[in-house]
């Protein structure tokens, strides 16, 4: 008789223990279901806080809502959104948002890579200035901002007494609110202060993980440090680039507390006495909660969505470009 003979058939197996099954049972829940419920609570909060929300306010944006009218409430349809093309308001905030924009986030991400780089090199007392360039990310942005609005005003600002040094203002000093082109510079000035030093250590984390032999092969090859950054460092960092260009786009189209701070009479949210800096999120402040019209605040906030996720999806393929990702 052979050996297989002499083994039992499957079918008249002894059926597996109790104690066996629960095992296997406390097994598959820990390996298949376990991950779930430690996320579910993400899901469940976003789901209150986050995903609602936006499902709500898109309900609002098709409706006539306004508080100081409740009688007139009523289905709009995409009356809100037609409003906004002939909206002198909304094209004129939209102009103001994307000059800061530009005025604030090329400079900011520029000068983050290039202090990264220089940290990254060896020098005395690295930890001291890792964290000197971070202390302006850690003060609170209604403070930075009231500072700069003391440094930037008309009368006794230190930005005017720097300018009469070089003999520009001294008839008459420079109002920074008054203009367009001054006030931008000047709300771009407290963004670039704020986020610099938070983005170049983003940057500075990414160049650690960059092996140093790849920055000896190309000094061998008679690489400076100016075409290493640009050759080497920005493609293999590129990814954290990516994130802070979306980031910096995300923050930057919905600037509101500098611009708001920045006003004589933060309490109007009109951006100025001409509207001259102020900024989409200003605009949806002032129609939702002074002007009480929530439905056409809720277009506008449908639009900004919007148009931030076009900006920022044209900026990462620009960004993934520039790196050298064809």
């Amino acid at each position: 008789m052979s050996l297989t003979q002499l083994r039992p058939s499957p079918q008249h197996a002894a059926p597996p223990p109790k104690q066996s099954r629960a095992k296997l049972l406390l097994y598959r829940f820990d390996t298949k279901a376990t991950p779930y419920v430690f996320i579910a609570p993400f899901f469940v909060l976003f789901a209150i806080f986050g995903l609602f929300p936006i499902v709500y306010n898109a309900v609002v944006s098709l409706r006539t809502w306004k508080l100081d009218e409740p009688d007139k409430d009523g289905w709009a349809g995409f009356a809100n959104f037609t409003k906004l093309l002939t909206d002198s308001d909304f094209w004129n905030a939209l102009y103001n948002t994307f000059g800061i924009f530009v005025l604030s986030t090329v400079p900011q991400l520029l000068l983050a890579l290039i202090i990264a780089n220089l940290l990254n090199r060896k020098l005395r007392g690295q930890s001291f200035w890792r964290i000197g360039i971070l202390l302006p990310y850690l003060t609170p942005v209604v403070a930075s901002t009231l500072v700069f609005s003391v440094f930037f005003a008309r009368d006794n600002g230190m930005a005017n007494w720097f300018l009469s040094l070089v003999g520009y203002g001294q008839e008459q000093p420079l109002d920074w609110r008054a203009e367009k082109w001054s006030s931008w510079i000047a709300i771009a000035t407290m963004v670039n202060w704020k986020w610099i030093g938070y983005n170049a250590l983003l940057y500075l984390s990414a160049m650690q993980t960059i092996p140093k032999d790849v920055y000896e092969a190309a000094a061998v090859d008679g690489a400076g440090p100016w075409r290493q950054l640009w050759r080497i460092t920005v493609p293999m960092i590129q990814p954290v680039v990516v994130f802070t260009v979306i980031l910096s786009t995300i923050g930057g189209l919905q600037l509101f507390n500098e611009p708001m701070m920045f006003d004589q009479n933060p309490q109007s949210a009109t951006g100025g006495s001409a509207h001259q800096f102020q900024t989409i999120a200003q605009l949806i402040y002032k129609v939702g909660w002074k002007d009480l019209n929530l439905g056409y605040a809720a277009a506008m906030s449908w639009a900004l969505f919007l148009i931030i996720l076009i900006v920022a999806g044209i900026n990462a393929q620009l960004t993934k470009r520039i790196g050298g990702d064809r």
